[in-house]
């Protein structure tokens, strides 16, 4: 038997999510092990933890609103289940996602998150379809909910540059919240830097580890979604921030097991994504009260900036890990719009009598 030790940040994930998935698994029928086992050469943890949360929330539902299946623990629920269960009941069910309360908290969701539950559902009824265990592939009947555009929000360049100087000199942080930029300060730069000069995820960035770093190439080494690994180059910018970081870092004592971690909390442990988002969160605050700022809106200022100097949407889509570049179309499409209007007038058909 293998011992597992020395796990770098995203097999530590994974074998979180897995843990994880095991208990939701202990709450739910048996044949769920089936589907979960079924999928599993082409899922990420990630998502079958996902799809195990919105399969048990479907059954949950049922059990509070059918008369029948209130009747018996959800455990006990059999395959033929799926069978009775009506393109009405599903329909009922993605109503009840608008608006519904669950340990004692109200959640809700919009299309995209009804989107995703259906989703779900739909794949754990097309396993038990293809595999002739049930009749009907009931959730297919069921189209997925319109998803309205939304906005793209991004900073723009003067921005990102006093961004950039607040982090540096943290002049409208409270006085509290100076004592604790005096010791993060170069951290701080460094992984914002870091984040606007290369437009990987929040995921990927706290996941980077000291050996990722190839200050020779200008690159890092990422895990991206999906467990693939990719390079990302770096720029001038970016390789000064981190060189000043790492200067400090030879000088941190990190915790047990958060030795190769690249970015460290106060604790001196691996830096969570939750810290990082609060950290964005605090400095742009500071910038515009205008914008929602996370971590995401910073790759797509990223990848704005990409587009709009390159004007090359395949390169940016490569360099963002979308695998589909329609996806990344779909971010940028104002801007190929802002290109298309540029070219009304780039091509003269005669000469103006001024000129």
């Amino acid at each position: 038997m293998a011992v597992i030790n020395d796990m770098n940040y995203h097999d530590q994930q994974n074998k979180n999510n897995i843990l994880k998935l095991r208990a939701v698994l202990e709450t739910l029928p048996p044949y769920c092990r089936e589907f979960f086992r079924g999928i599993e050469n082409y899922t990420s943890t990630r998502t079958r933890l996902a799809y195990a949360y919105d399969i048990r929330l479907f059954f949950e539902f049922l059990h509070d609103t059918n008369s029948h299946c209130a009747k018996l623990d959800i455990r006990d629920y059999p395959l033929s289940l799926l069978d009775a269960v009506t393109r009405v009941d599903i329909e009922e069910y993605l109503e009840y996602l608008t608006l519904y309360q669950k340990d004692g908290k109200t959640i809700t969701n919009d299309e995209r998150g009804k989107a995703r539950k259906l989703a779900a559902l739909r794949s754990f009824y097309n396993y038990f379809y293809q595999n002739e265990k049930i009749e009907k592939n009931t959730a297919a009947l069921v189209p997925l909910p319109k998803r309205h555009a939304k906005e793209i929000i991004r900073l723009e360049p003067n921005e990102v540059a006093i961004l950039l100087d607040q982090v540096e000199d943290g002049t409208k942080l409270t006085q509290k919240e100076l004592e604790y930029h005096r010791k993060t300060k170069t951290r701080d730069v460094a992984l914002l830097t870091l984040l606007l000069g290369t437009g990987i995820r929040v995921s990927e960035c706290v996941g980077l580890d000291l050996q990722d770093i190839n200050f020779d190439e200008g690159g890092i080494k990422i895990r991206r979604k999906g467990g693939y690994e990719a390079v990302v180059y770096f720029g001038d910018e970016v390789e000064t921030a981190l060189l000043d970081y790492l200067e400090e870092r030879e000088h941190m004592i990190p915790a047990e097991g958060h030795e190769n971690a690249l970015f460290l909390s106060l604790q001196n442990r691996r830096m969570a994504v939750r810290s990082v988002e609060n950290l964005v969160k605090k400095y742009a605050s500071r910038v515009t009260t205008l914008k929602k700022i996370t971590p995401h809106k910073l790759r797509s200022t990223y990848g704005t900036s990409l587009y709009r100097e390159t004007g090359d949407i395949y390169l940016v889509a490569d360099v963002l890990g979308h695998k589909d570049v329609n996806t990344t179309r779909k971010h940028y499409a104002a801007q190929e719009d802002e290109r298309r209007r540029r070219a009304a007038n780039a091509v003269r058909l005669r000469e103006s009598e001024n000129e």
